[in-house]
């Protein structure tokens, strides 16, 4: 005899013609089947339903349990999931929950246990449950766009599901937008490291002369802690661009003469004082020796006043071989100090990175090419493989012809250098038509060689140009508004011009 059954409790567009298993369950497979659509396995929680009167629970009819699914609450919303498909997957931490029999286990696994309904309540996302409840109904774990990846995986990790049971290709897209995030999330750290001040003013708490070395560390590293701190900072960039100037006009013929020199030196010799007194300033307040030596920015300064003090030292060494010795080797040797005395006088250039102190650009410029090492060497190989290739290429096809300038391949070096910059000074031309062809060749892979790199470093540097220059205007921001002085500046012109009073006899 025909077994009677029950029928299903939802319709669904997967019935099959001649399915009666689809259809019809038998009372013992309905309690174990939870379709995923149905509602009444999804309820709502309210924490004030645990407020109520004892006589209206005693008056109450009791729960009838069910031996057959598990109750899981979930940031107030409840779930209802057999214990046969949780059991599926033991790893997981629902899995544990229904294979466990002992009490005090499953109380680990949960935040808290209602022993009148029988719910496990876990203190966890419900929005992101709904995926995982999914995935313990098909076995399939479905990520959305929209989800956040560290929130996510972070659940995902709590619940005991691991990432391989999603589809190839949402595991493909989700893992790219994790790397993404994560890379941002670096460079967002890094960039915080180069906003961040050397020292800090809790650095100098409990130190010998703490409030007055942290006053100095203010006016000189800080130049949106006080007006005068900003004005140090512009004098300091003044200083730079006066040096470089002074330095450019001593080449000039008409300020070699003895006249022209003796301004030189004398403005010389003022930038260095202020380079070093700064100098000083910033050693002294410094809280810790060793992260000042290992600064970059520290680094330059020394550079820059060090050529000023071994220029006078070996002035002096000059002086005094010319004084007491007439020899040839000792001139010759005096020959040689006046060419390093040359080179040392040529490292005041470096004086110009002290401007990046104080320049948002020269910081976001230099940011930029420590983020994107790789790209610039991969740009330098491909740039040295160019190089090689067509010049070797040219001297195959030019050395026969006579006259040619491509005797050899390093003399074709610069040729290929030029052609490659889409620079074309014309200096050096092929004859041949396979030279010209050649040529062409070099200068087609020139122009896609160079608009490769452009738009990513652009893109990066104005990036992170715009992140650098808002936080600087917010501490300007900061400044005026603490200080008002656009507000005190027109107080004090507004009572220049007002009128005097008319005086009443």
């Amino acid at each position: 005899m025909r077994q009677l059954g029950m029928r299903r409790a939802s319709l669904s567009a997967n019935l099959k013609i001649g399915d009666h298993q689809g259809c019809y369950r038998t009372p013992e497979e309905e309690e174990a089947y939870i379709p995923f659509a149905q509602d009444s396995l999804i309820k709502q929680w309210s924490s004030m339903q645990n407020v109520t009167d004892r006589h209206q629970e005693k008056s109450k009819t009791p729960i009838q349990r069910n031996k057959y699914l598990l109750n899981i609450n979930v940031g107030g919303k409840l779930f209802q999931i057999a214990y046969s498909v949780a059991a599926r997957y033991p790893i997981t931490r629902l899995g544990k929950l229904a294979l466990y029999t002992d009490p005090m286990k499953k109380l680990q696994l949960c935040d808290d246990y209602s022993v009148q309904k029988n719910e496990y309540f876990f203190d966890r996302d419900p929005s992101i449950f709904h995926y995982i409840f999914h995935f313990y109904r098909s076995g399939v774990l479905w990520i959305m766009d929209e989800m956040c990846p560290s929130n996510f995986v972070e659940e995902i990790e709590y619940w005991g599901i691991h990432l391989k049971y999603s589809q190839r290709c949402c595991r493909i897209l989700f893992e790219e937008k994790q790397d993404e995030l994560s890379e941002y999330l670096k460079i967002q750290k890094e960039l915080e490291a180069e906003l961040e001040p050397l020292d800090s003013e809790e650095h100098f708490e409990g130190k010998f002369l703490g409030g007055v070395r942290k006053k100095v560390w203010n006016l000189i590293e800080n130049p949106y802690s006080s007006v005068p701190a900003k004005i140090i900072a512009v004098m300091s960039s003044f200083f730079v661009l006066i040096s470089i100037v002074g330095m450019t006009l001593s080449t000039v013929e008409e300020m070699k003469q003895k006249t022209g020199k003796i301004w030189m030196e004398q403005l010389e010799m003022i930038c260095a004082i202020f380079f070093t007194s700064e100098y000083l300033m910033r050693l002294i307040s410094s809280s810790s020796f060793k992260k000042f030596l290992r600064a970059a920015f520290n680094a330059v300064d020394l550079v820059a006043i060090l050529p000023f003090y071994i220029q006078i030292l070996f002035e002096n060494l000059d002086q005094g071989d010319t004084l007491y010795h007439d020899e040839l080797d000792k001139v010759e040797s005096v020959s040689k100090l006046g060419k390093v005395l040359k080179l040392i006088k040529l490292m005041r250039i470096f004086r110009i990175l002290k401007l990046a102190r104080h320049s948002t650009g020269l910081r976001a410029f230099g940011f930029t090419m420590r983020q994107c090492y790789q790209q610039v060497c991969c740009l330098l190989l491909f740039i040295a493989m160019g190089v090689f290739t067509f010049s070797a290429l040219m001297h195959s096809v030019e050395h026969d012809v006579p006259g040619t300038n491509f005797t050899s391949i390093p003399d074709a070096w610069w040729w290929a250098a030029v052609s490659l910059s889409t620079v074309g000074y014309g200096d050096t031309v092929p004859d041949t038509m396979l030279g010209r062809v050649v040529a062409f060749g070099c200068i087609s892979f020139g122009i896609i060689l160079n608009g490769m790199p452009i738009s990513i470093l652009y893109n990066k540097f104005s990036d992170y140009y715009a992140k650098l220059k808002a936080h600087e205007t917010s501490n300007s921001v900061k400044l005026s508004r603490k200080f008002h002085l656009k507000k005190r500046v027109l107080q004090k012109l507004s009572e220049c011009c007002r009128p005097d009073p008319p005086c009443r006899h």
